[in-house]
């Protein structure tokens, strides 16, 4: 693979923006995983970007989800072969460009006479490890439970189960890389700034954005991406002046998860169908934790106001206990996260059957404008591929697709261990490696910053070491890092998004974060970089 990280700026997030007008070739709306995906593959071809975003990157649904990297087992039911294939040909070739923030999980799925028969489980688990090629990923198999390891954590009514593979991602951390990646080669990266107006001609659009002190910033572009995610329909209707045929009917449904303290002490996952024929997943989760979820429910209000509510949480309760020896109740719970998936409306009546599919919808009739309907986060590269093909084609740039062989940021550990092998090894090694170069630093501190950081792990411990522990386990040298080079502006940009250390720390030493924050960056608002970061176009 190629390494992704350009020469790189030493600092791609440095404060305010001139007063002048930005001139780009595409504006993307949205700092999700789409829209960080698209901006990356565009910059990656030359062209100049910027990627605007209202609140933080991956603030909402990218990081909400129940973090797989997976082709979708239940939507073999649906038929959904297509989807399924896609998303299982991309798996492999995620784990591949980031193997820190990714991993390969091994799945459990129990079974009992209740679900559907072996037979058929056999023939979806066989569909599930060939309609995509594999390479390192283990194919599915049967075990029997009792004796296991794998088969103490559950009821003793449950004698045999399926064993399958996919992965596992730190999604927030997903949508930082590739925006890191985007603005190491050229693009510019603004969170803190919403599109309050789009107004196009022929030839451009005419942009206006605004900060959250109100402050405005024009921009004019070539071409408009909406990747506004749940806000998709919304942003046509209310900023870009769309015709009504233009907005499609979009399927909102709230995901849920929660937290609770770990229920098993092996790496594994467990898929387990609940009485409902819905999947609810159970997952190892930050060492000392497992992640419950998730739910399918309609969501009617605002999409950022989007929380678990107390059914939900019975819910997850109830489906992970039917299983579980040890029952889960809603006093367990330590931390809980809710997403609204915008889906593509295809009047299923079970939320759970509507496609996870993404389409991408690009209207040339003036300056081009391109609206990406739904998607997962499994095919956020295809997506991205796809619609920087489709911009390229209408703006007359010839430059072919580059991402699915090139790292993340940090992915590359060919400095430290040599040539790659496979993800886990390489990992294993290169934690090995950094030990040896780092032996002082604790173990437990030595894992999570390789986690979170890989190969770009030097450019966070820094020529001066740790510097001061503001909490447990986070030192003045990674908050200074991620305010300086991931655009973090505030605790909570660091505590849940950047890492997820919030859940680890008590509110007191939260607390001491907040206060170490406020004195070192006082008053301090969302800032972005200066327009002399990016490549700007002029045009005659």
């Amino acid at each position: 693979m190629n390494d992704s990280s350009a020469s790189a700026t030493p600092t791609v997030a440095v404060p305010t923006l001139s007063d002048a007008a930005l001139a780009c070739d595409v504006l993307i709306v949205g700092g999700g995983i789409n829209g960080a995906g698209i901006a990356r593959d565009l910059a990656g071809r030359g062209l100049s970007v910027v990627l605007c975003e209202k609140n933080d990157l991956a603030a909402h649904t990218s990081s909400a989800s129940t973090k797989m990297i997976h082709g979708g087992i239940r939507y073999l039911e649906y038929y959904d072969f297509l989807l399924v294939r896609k998303a299982l040909a991309e798996r492999e070739v995620l784990l591949r460009s980031a193997p820190h923030i990714m991993r390969p999980l091994r799945l459990v799925v129990p079974h009992d006479p209740s679900m559907r028969p072996v037979w058929m489980m056999r023939i979806g688990l066989f569909l599930y490890d060939h309609l995509a090629r594999r390479e390192f990923l283990p194919g599915s198999r049967t075990i029997r439970l009792r004796g296991h390891p794998l088969g103490a954590p559950l009821n003793p009514r449950y004698s045999r189960a399926f064993l399958y593979s996919d992965g596992w991602t730190d999604d927030a951390r997903l949508v930082v890389l590739n925006a890191l990646d985007a603005a190491e080669r050229g693009a510019q990266v603004l969170p803190g700034w919403r599109c309050t107006d789009a107004q196009r001609d022929n030839a451009h659009w005419q942009v206006t954005l605004q900060d959250g002190a109100g402050n405005t910033r024009p921009v004019r572009a070539r071409a408009l991406v909406n990747a506004a995610g749940p806000w998709a329909a919304q942003f046509l209707r209310e900023h870009a002046h769309a015709n009504a045929s233009m907005i499609k009917p979009l399927r909102l449904v709230k995901g849920s998860h929660i937290v609770v303290p770990k229920l098993f002490d092996h790496d594994h996952a467990y898929a387990l169908q609940g009485a409902d024929k819905r999947v609810i997943f159970i997952i190892p989760y930050e060492g000392d934790f497992t992640l419950i979820g998730t739910t399918d429910v309609e969501h009617k209000g605002a999409v950022g106001d989007a929380k678990i509510d107390d059914d939900e949480i019975r819910y997850l309760c109830e489906q992970a206990s039917r299983y579980m020896v040890k029952p889960v109740v809603p006093s367990d719970v330590v931390w809980s996260y809710s997403g609204v998936r915008p889906l593509i409306e295809d009047d299923a009546e079970d939320p759970s059957a509507v496609t996870r599919d993404y389409l991408l919808e690009l209207d040339t009739d003036r300056a081009p404008l391109l609206t990406v309907w739904g998607g997962k986060i499994t095919t956020f590269r295809k997506l991205a591929e796809d619609a920087a093909d489709g911009l390229c084609k209408c703006l007359g740039v010839k430059s072919a697709a580059w991402t699915a062989g090139t790292y993340l940021p940090g992915g590359d550990l060919s400095a430290w261990i040599g040539p790659a092998a496979r993800p886990d090894v390489d990992f294993a090694r290169f934690e090995q490696k950094l030990g040896e170069r780092h032996p002082a630093l604790p173990a437990t501190l030595r894992h999570r910053l390789a986690r979170g950081y890989g190969a770009r792990i030097d450019k966070v411990l820094g020529a001066e070491g740790l510097g001061e522990e503001v909490a447990p386990g986070l030192h003045e040298c990674e908050l200074v890092y991620l305010h300086d080079h991931e655009w973090a502006r505030t605790p909570d940009d660091v505590l849940w998004r950047r890492t997820k250390l919030g859940l680890h720390l008590t509110e007191a030493q939260r607390q001491d974060v907040a206060r170490w924050w406020a004195a070192r960056w006082p008053g301090e608002t969302t800032t972005t970089p200066t327009a002399d970061s990016v490549r700007t176009t002029t045009w005659s």
